[in-house]
């Protein structure tokens, strides 16, 4: 047998041995890995999107919590997993776009360590201020905060958090200086928001809309292209001025390199059945968040595109591991 017929057998017995096993798949419960404490929004969405999943894939999907290092610890885990689609990762913005640019040393290659196989959910950033903050738009805030450089704070979950970025993202785009106050998580951070002890956040959506809607605290802006159905009279940054701002947290489902790509299609059309069931809509849909359900090709277009902007916002912040 010549070199070239044994390279083509061999070929041609990979791909069948990936054809049977996507064939079969699944045939025992798949791991879906969220690197991030129990309770919070990753945990919450991961084990929603996993029932709906476990309906159609007809094996169950487990969530295990693997938190640490911003997502790093969980995510390390899953791109040294077996690539035969058991075990996958929730995965978050951060982790696949800020997170090399933030740590020192990062356990694995964000680039080369997973394959996307859907967006999950996309979440608007909102810039939200303490009603004791004298503006009403955030045209007026950018006015007020030139006029006060440095005097403003806000807060946000943590060094390198999607709020942090956010924050970083606003300053860049309206050239404003305003203090950073990092806390351990979102809750304590809108927990002196609340109490007037800082003057505002950039997060996402489910944390703050049942503050919005009781009052307790005022929506200035979204970071978007259009407004959210949810607040539908709170305008975009774009329509008060400031151009170029649009920020978005988001959560998706990633596999390791290597996952046969008829497995990735066999995830991907769950995740898509998941996410458009009546109750996912309904229930993620009152907090603010967009249920997805995109395409590999497309998901992974989206990462791409938010490193390089990500990595240059960053930069521009001097904002170091």
């Amino acid at each position: 047998m010549t070199v070239l017929c044994r390279t083509l057998f061999a070929v041609f017995a990979l791909f069948a041995a990936s054809a049977a096993q996507a064939q079969t798949y699944p045939d025992r419960p798949i791991r879906l890995i969220a690197p991030f404490p129990a309770g919070g929004l990753a945990d919450v969405l991961a084990r929603a999107v996993g029932d709906e999943m476990s309906k159609t894939l007809g094996q169950p999907v487990i969530v295990e919590n693997r938190a640490g290092a911003g997502g790093n610890t969980g995510a390390d885990a899953v791109a040294k997993a077996a690539p035969d689609g058991y075990t996958l990762l929730m995965a978050s913005a951060g982790i696949l776009t800020a997170n090399p640019f933030l740590y020192a040393q990062m356990p694995f290659n964000v680039e080369t360590a997973f394959i996307p196989v859907s967006n999950v959910a996309d979440m608007s950033m909102l810039v939200v201020v303490n009603p004791k903050v004298e503006t009403k738009t955030l045209k007026e805030f950018v006015a007020l905060a030139k006029a006060q450089p440095g005097k403003l704070n806000f807060g946000s979950p943590g060094i390198g958090t999607t709020g942090h970025l956010g924050l970083a993202m606003l300053m860049h785009a309206a050239d404003l200086k305003i203090a950073h106050v990092p806390y351990r998580g979102a809750a304590p951070a809108i927990t002196d928001l609340i109490a007037g002890q800082i003057d505002g956040v950039v997060d996402n959506p489910p944390t703050v809309i049942s503050h919005i809607q009781s009052g307790t605290l005022r929506p200035l802006a979204v970071a978007a292209k259009e407004r959210l159905a949810l607040l539908p009279d709170v305008p975009t940054a774009a329509e008060q001025g400031v151009a170029n701002y649009e920020a978005s947290s988001w959560f998706g489902i990633a596999a390791p390199a290597g996952t046969p790509p008829a497995i990735i299609a066999r995830l991907h059309q769950a995740i898509a059945a998941a996410v458009r069931t009546p109750a996912m809509q309904e229930r993620f849909g009152k907090s603010g968040a967009r249920l997805i359900g995109d395409s590999p090709k497309e998901f992974a277009a989206r990462i791409g595109a938010e490193r390089v902007m990500w990595g240059r916002i960053i930069k521009a912040a001097n904002i170091t591991p």
